[in-house]
Order: structure tokens, then C-alpha cells, then sequence
């Protein structure tokens, strides 16, 4: 991958904004099977039976409040920049908060985009707060050191929410060639930021958490022992703590899928996942105990799920004005192609890995 930022697919005209050329080339391309009965192309490879993939509760809802995003990454799945409109509305905030209260879901995750540019991101949070939600906050770094920003990381502070930071690599070039020149060492100074207002100091209550993902084809490495290594490099380098480290497995949709056919790696990075598929992965899939609630509303089963427009099936409550627990916390998961990634090696998912490699 270069050093420069691109643009958005969409942006570009690009067939793969398309959530529907993305699937048919998960699903159609040389060397993968095409499926014409109503069994899931994941399942039906794994000769799985669909009961395995169902949810077992709510615990977390995952909000994406927009795709706008100061920053255009390479490996975005969810082809998130400056040029995106999409952003949700005070009212649907409304209805996430009133499906919080009548569920009493204990976390609430909030993504974009930079979930900070939503205009009504502060109210969400104090809202969820005073519900006494566990809040995150999954920041990009570089959106604390932005004009009209800047103040962010204190509000954070004062309403203990957890920072979830992407920092692709504890190597400046690794980092820049995902994200664009100069973003590793605005990150850096972000970090040394949040450290400062206690973000990292496991007795602050201020919880910091980074998340690795891989630069370009490979499987993320063992979790601790990277964790381990961040925390050397960071620490020694740059007075940096922080508290733990999630890896996750770049998905092949969106932005990176982009990536791997310009490379004409696509076939070998699907082979990679299938033949590292990890059956003791599937216990700890997030899809199985959240729920993902797009900009407009929609609920989906996780958030990729969400940016392949895959909605949860016909038969449970489509939009979160409608949320009904009872029905959404045993639902059957819908799966693609794309679900490899989250079963290969030791796992992947928003909270990190989720066996031992």
C-alpha cells in the first residue's frame, strides 16, 4: 500500500460502493463456488448446520453514527471519509438510547466514521452515561488534534469513557502506509494526550485500549505477545501506556477488497482465511452477543455485516425504532463469504481475538 491518503470508493464512482458487486465477487469469483440455494456460502463451506450461528443474547450495541471521518484509511471497510454525508439523527439516537433502557444492555459502542464528527455525539454519550452504560469510543487518534476537536479528549476523560484507538502498527511506516504521511505521529501525540488526563493508568478508571490490524495479507499475529511488543516499543520510545491490545483480521470487503484484487491477491487472502477457519472461534463471534444499529437506523448482525448491507433476517425487527429484545437476542446470524475472517487463526472481532492462537 502507498503513503497517500486515497478517496473514497464512492467518491470515485467506484462499482465496489456497491454492497452488492462486493458480494457477488465474495461469492462468485475464480476459485469460490457459486451458490444458487438459500444456505449461506460460509456455512455451506464449513457444512455447518445454520442453528450454529445464533445469537445467545445482547450484550453490546454498536452504534456506527456516520460515515463521515477526517481521515480516508486504506484498509476502511467501511469507506469512511470527509466526503460522507451520512450521519445519524438526534432521533435515532433517541430510539438507541430508549432500546438501552428497556433492555438494559451495559455497553454501548460507538463507531463511525469518527463517531466524534456526529454533531449529536456528545449528547449520546451523556445520555448513556447517565443510564450507566459503559460507553467506548472507537477513535482514529488523529480527530483529538483536529480544529473544533480538541476539547474531545477531556469530555472523554471527565465521563470515564473508554477509548478503543486504531494504531495499525507501533512503526511509523506501517502505520502511515495504511492511514496517510503524518498520521503515526499524530496518533503518538494524541496517545501522550490521553495519558495525560490518566487514559492508560489502570487506576484512573480511564481505559485505553489500541487495535491492531495487519498492513497488508497476513493473519494478525498472537494477540498477548504483540500486545507485549507495543507495549515495549510505545513505552520505551514514547513514554506511551496504555491498558490492553486487540488484534483483528482486515475484512475482505469494502476498501481492502479494493486493494486485494488491484494486487491480485484476493484469491490468495480468501484461501489464507479458509484454511486457517478455527471452529473454536465460532463461540466467541461478536455477532452473537450484539447487535449493530447503522446511521439511518437499521439493525444488522455486526458491523460488516452492516456495510455489506446484509440486514438481520426478514423475520426480526428491521430498524432499532422497533427494537425488541426478546426476539433479537436469539436470532439466526447472517453470514457470507466474509465471515472467514472472523473464524481464521485465533479469532477476530471488535473486542480483539477471541481464542488462544
Amino acid at each position: 500500500m502507498n503513503k497517500t491518503p486515497t478517496l473514497t470508493l464512492i467518491r470515485r464512482g467506484s462499482d465496489l460502493a456497491t454492497s452488492a458487486n462486493q458480494l457477488e465477487i465474495l461469492n462468485r469469483q475464480n476459485g469460490l463456488p457459486i451458490f444458487q440455494d438459500e444456505i449461506s456460502p460460509f456455512l455451506h463451506d464449513l457444512k455447518m448446520p445454520q442453528e450454529v450461528l445464533t445469537a445467545v443474547g445482547i450484550d453490546i450495541l454498536q452504534v456506527n453514527v456516520g460515515k463521515l471521518c477526517n481521515m480516508t484509511c486504506q484498509h476502511c471497510h467501511v469507506d469512511a471519509g470527509p466526503d460522507r454525508r451520512e450521519v445519524m439523527t438526534k432521533e435515532t439516537i433517541d430510539h438507541c438510547l430508549s432500546a438501552i433502557k428497556s433492555s438494559r444492555i451495559q455497553t454501548i459502542d460507538l463507531t463511525g466514521g469518527a463517531p466524534e464528527m456526529n454533531p449529536h455525539f456528545r449528547y449520546f454519550v451523556e445520555q448513556a452515561r447517565k443510564l450507566d452504560c459503559h460507553v467506548i469510543d472507537r477513535c482514529n487518534l488523529t480527530i483529538l488534534l483536529a480544529n473544533g476537536f480538541k476539547d474531545v479528549p477531556q469530555f472523554l476523560a471527565d465521563h470515564k469513557v473508554e477509548v478503543v484507538a486504531s494504531l495499525p502498527c507501533y512503526l511509523e511506516e506501517n502505520t502511515d502506509s495504511q492511514r496517510g504521511d503524518g498520521a503515526f505521529q499524530k496518533s503518538i501525540e494524541a496517545l501522550k494526550i490521553l495519558n495525560g488526563l490518566g487514559y492508560g493508568d489502570p487506576a484512573s478508571g480511564r481505559k485505553l485500549t489500541l487495535v491492531y490490524n495487519p498492513v497488508g495479507t497476513s493473519l494478525p499475529p498472537n494477540q498477548s505477545a504483540l500486545e507485549d511488543q507495543y507495549r515495549k516499543v510505545l513505552r520505551d520510545e514514547y513514554s506511551i501506556e496504555f491498558n490492553q491490545l486487540f488484534t483483528i483480521t482486515n475484512m475482505p470487503i469494502s476498501r481492502f477488497l479494493e486493494y486485494l484484487l488491484e494486487q491480485g491477491k484476493y484469491e490468495e487472502y480468501m484461501q489464507r482465511l479458509i484454511d486457517a477457519f478455527n471452529p473454536a472461534a465460532i463461540q466467541g463471534l461478536m455477532c452473537r452477543n450484539l447487535i449493530s444499529v447503522s446511521w439511518d437506523g437499521k439493525i444488522y448482525d455486526c458491523d460488516f455485516n452492516q456495510m455489506l448491507e446484509l440486514q438481520v433476517g426478514p423475520e426480526y425487527p428491521q430498524t432499532i425504532a422497533e427494537f425488541d429484545l426478546q426476539s433479537l437476542a436469539q436470532r439466526r446470524i447472517q453470514t457470507n463469504q466474509h465471515c472467514f475472517g472472523c473464524t481464521a487463526g485465533a479469532g477476530s472481532g471488535c473486542l480483539g481475538s477471541t481464542v488462544d492462537a
